[in-house]
């Protein structure tokens, strides 16, 4: 077992990892072969942001059904989360080496374990009878960008579309079986703030909150929908992360988002309490009765522009709910349970 880096940085790495690591430079990929029990790493230090995302397809492509990780000194790439629905089965960020004078075998091994626990997830069948990878492709468009122009300038009682994200946690105890009210209300209430904070890129609106779930509005522009849905699959990813420290629950709970795209006659949050609306409906039986924890779960009537083209393939159709396709991410494994 070793690891085999394409850098430009050998000098600075060979000192961090194992003696038997091989130092390849990127040109060498198209001829090479990983071998049995080896991970390979790319080092995106010194490349552009082209360049990066053109060598991790040769790298992909090269390594097939070996494991393969990023090592990014610099903190270069923005969500890291997202290379491991792409099959990363290691990622060494600014945090470890500054934290790790040496990457030995131990750690190797851990990514090895991770990889076995990918292929033994696929070899089981991720995709269940009926369930088929890929996103939902409607023909719907978006509405023109100059359509939505900021919250502060939408019009009450006017209709206009939106995309409904619900929201929950859960666990498999329900949260008011093991927290008293103070306590569920302040975990409640730090969840708000951590799916703000997230959601602030893709400009969300809390819109509706019941004190246990809620809703958000997003713009239906295609910027702000992909950033509110990589916030949600991050915050999956790290769940384990999120809900020790900024939930501050000390047991395992996890995320149930939910996803639709439809128009409502708006009202401002506070004011929402006599609107009827079919989505609205619609959506909350989504994410009550349908939605999955751990999985971001979408209706088939989204623009299709709404995932991106990145993050297509960690979709599956999850066959028909409330007569809409339903499709939902695959499911993130831990190497110890976490749910």
């Amino acid at each position: 077992m070793g690891a085999c880096i394409f850098t430009k940085n050998e000098t600075s790495l060979n000192k961090i990892f194992p003696q038997n690591t091989r130092f390849l430079s990127v040109l060498e990929l198209s001829k090479y072969e990983p071998e049995n029990e080896d991970i390979s790493y790319f080092d995106v230090s010194g490349f552009t942001d082209a360049e990066y995302k053109k060598i991790l397809t040769k790298l992909k492509s090269a390594c097939k059904n070996t494991p393969w990780g990023i090592i990014d000194i610099k903190g270069i790439i923005k969500d890291p989360a997202l290379l491991f629905f792409q099959g990363a089965s290691d990622y060494l960020g600014p945090l470890f080496f500054k934290e790790t004078k040496t990457v030995d075998s131990k750690r190797l091994k851990e990514a090895l374990a991770w990889h076995k626990l990918l292929m033994v997830s696929k070899d089981n069948g991720e995709s269940k009878e009926g369930e088929t990878s890929g996103a939902p492709n409607t023909g719907i468009k978006l509405p023109a960008e100059s359509s939505f122009s900021g919250w502060q300038k939408v019009q009450a009682g006017k209709t206009i579309p939106f995309y409904f994200l619900y929201c929950s946690l859960q666990s498999k105890i329900p949260l008011d079986d093991r927290l008293d009210s103070k306590t569920l209300a302040q975990v409640h209430k730090r969840f708000l703030s951590c799916l703000e904070n997230n959601f602030q890129e893709g400009d969300g609106l809390l819109w509706m909150n019941s004190g246990k779930d809620c809703l958000f509005l997003i713009p239906p522009k295609a910027k702000s929908i992909e950033a509110v849905i990589k916030a949600c699959i991050s915050m999956i990813v790290s769940s384990p992360q999120i809900v020790l420290e900024s939930l501050g629950v000390s047991f395992p709970v996890n995320f149930v988002f939910a996803l639709h795209y439809d128009s409502i006659n708006y009202k401002p949050p506070g004011k929402t309490g006599t609107i009827v609306s079919e989505a609205i409906n619609f959506i909350f039986h989504l994410g009550t009765k349908k939605a999955e924890h751990g999985r971001l779960t979408v209706s088939g009537g989204l623009p299709d522009k709404t995932i991106p083209q990145t993050l297509q393939d960690c979709f599956l159709s999850a066959g028909e709910f409330e007569g809409h396709k339903i499709w939902h991410t695959k499911r993130f494994s831990y190497v110890k349970p976490w749910f």
